[in-house]
């Protein structure tokens, strides 16, 4: 039962509260005609974000088709399934369980025209600090980094910015 729960109702408890928490709030997207301009020309980006900054980024990620990279872990899964109800897709591995391989699928669907979404700090971190696995996909690929944030506040509402 426990290990139903984890994979059909949370993900859609999930997938929900994220939904209904970015109807509660005013957003404002800043940044983000630096992307559109991108993918008018048909050119695919690499969306790094921040560990701890990933709540709300299915609602402020704004192109047509994505992978995400996700850890291999149990956690991981539960992500998976999460972003799965926002209709992404995924790769799975990191730097310490099947990182090679999933470089090797990040850079053949880069290389397809996907946008990939990944967190350049890394599982161990240190926190907000790019590691290299960014910097290789951007190289093997050629696809420019665009930084992505989410910040909310009680009196301004809440903006999501790109770039």
């Amino acid at each position: 039962m426990r290990r139903w729960l984890h994979a059909n109702l949370f993900p859609l408890i999930g997938a929900r509260a994220i939904r209904l928490l970015g109807r509660s709030m005013s957003w404002r997207v800043q940044g983000c005609e630096h992307v559109d301009r991108l993918h008018r020309q048909g050119r695919p980006v690499i969306i790094t974000f921040w560990h701890g900054q990933q709540l709300m980024m299915p609602l402020a990620y704004r192109g047509r088709d994505a992978r995400i990279l996700i850890s291999q872990h149990r956690d991981g899964e539960l992500v998976y399934r999460v972003m799965k109800q926002f209709g992404f897709g995924a790769v799975r591995g990191s730097t310490t369980r099947g990182g090679a391989s999933a470089l090797r699928q990040l850079i053949r669907a880069g290389r397809q025209g996907v946008d990939l979404v990944i967190t350049p700090d890394g599982p161990r971190g240190p926190m907000h600090r790019v590691q290299p696995g960014v910097l290789v996909l951007a190289g093997a690929t050629g696809m420019p980094i665009v930084p992505l944030t989410f910040a909310c506040s009680k009196k301004k509402g809440c903006p999501a910015g790109i770039g």
